[in-house]
């Protein structure tokens, strides 16, 4: 099953077999995920993908002390796809390689995140979602995720194939969103975000979303923002060390990759935004979104949702990111896709694309169909 472009991949049952049913449907994504990265680190570093896969190994122990049933997901991906587990392990904690100071010349990822609640959506709505921007090279790798396990909620994520997480919601009405903040500033080694958001996703209440952020140690700094089905919406910037947070102004609230509740005291005094583009990013979608409250009705919402995240200010760098031709073809950054979840209705909405060319299409299963979590 397909959203467009977007191949669909349901999984279910017990983790490895999970995995594994993961691993068979997306054989071939996984191999154009390892392609590129292949590509992409041999390019920045000079570094064989061998080589990577060896650093690899450092994230396998915290990770399975973390999180063993999402480490048992990985080895079942790795057995239906045909490839090394440490290779899976590797997608899953690309985000932590590539901040390696071996990988200095790689950019951090961008993102613009959002939640509007029911005061700001003009049709009493709660809504998250986010500009997903990083390397358009890895374009043809992006699906979405459907994981039913027993015991758990149901959970829809939008994902570069072989990770087990990334974006999404759940059935218990939890959406995450979450951006990039520029890497890392300790040496011990923590755990990958792709585990800490799949927790997230898995949690059946608020509290154990917010645990799963504030009582984890990550290995590099990340923003995650959570809104659930409620009218609540938090941001939180967590780092290895420290965690800053910040609430909703009149219903709306917008992450970028900056930092923007606190700057952790390891980076206070010389501290610089890694996003240059996102100093206006997060003001121009503020702007777009707080029109939002203007409409009529849902369809309309929608729409202006759209049109805020397919703003140019700032072009190619700007919300709605379009590749930079003047860059060689492996660093070309795009806007990958844009989401919007109706927490309200259970709608997931991808443009599979920059919102500006793509509509918002309904991914094929509402976020409340199957076993739900608790609702509050």
């Amino acid at each position: 099953m397909s959203l467009t472009s977007l191949p669909l991949v349901e999984i279910s049952g017990a983790p490895r077999e999970r995995g594994r049913q993961y691993g068979e449907q997306a054989r071939e994504l996984v191999h154009r995920a390892l392609a590129y990265y292949g590509e992409a680190f041999g390019h920045s570093s000079g570094l064989t993908w061998e080589q990577v896969t060896r650093r690899a190994t450092r994230w396998v122990e915290p990770s399975r002390a973390f999180a063993p049933e999402l480490v048992a997901e990985m080895e079942g991906v790795a057995e239906g796809a045909g490839v090394g587990f440490l290779d899976v392990v590797a997608l899953n904690a690309r985000g932590e390689i590539l901040y390696d100071t071996t990988f200095a010349s790689i950019e951090p990822d961008g993102c613009t995140s959002f939640a509007l609640l029911e005061e700001a959506s003009g049709d009493g709505h709660v809504y998250a979602g986010q500009n997903w921007d990083w390397r358009s090279g890895v374009a043809d790798t992006v699906m979405v995720l459907r994981v039913v396990q027993p015991g758990a909620p149901t959970v829809i994520m939008h994902v570069e194939a072989g990770q087990v997480g990334r974006q999404g919601a759940n059935s218990a009405g939890i959406a995450l969103n979450a951006n990039g903040l520029g890497g890392r500033f300790d040496e011990r080694i923590g755990v990958p975000q792709t585990l800490i958001r799949r927790r997230v996703l898995d949690s059946p209440n608020l509290n154990a979303a917010l645990e799963a952020l504030t009582k984890s140690r990550a290995h590099i700094a990340s923003n995650a923002l959570i809104t659930h089905r409620a009218g609540f919406a938090i941001d939180l910037e967590t780092t290895p060390g420290a965690v800053g947070w910040m609430y909703p102004t009149d219903g709306l609230l917008v992450h970028g990759n900056h930092y923007q509740a606190f700057v952790p005291p390891q980076l206070a005094a010389t501290y610089r935004p890694g996003a240059a583009d996102s100093l206006f990013r997060v003001p121009r979608a503020e702007s777009g979104l707080r029109a939002v409250r203007q409409s009529s009705g849902t369809d309309e919402a929608r729409k202006r949702i759209r049109q805020a995240m397919s703003d140019h200010l700032g072009h190619p760098e700007s919300l709605c990111t379009h590749p930079d031709e003047t860059q060689p073809a492996v660093r070309r950054w795009a806007t990958l896709l844009s989401s919007c979840v109706d927490l309200t209705t259970g709608d997931y909405l991808i443009a599979a694309g920059t919102p500006c060319d793509h509509e918002y299409e309904r991914v094929p299963h509402n976020l409340y169909d199957g076993p739900h979590g608790e609702t509050s």
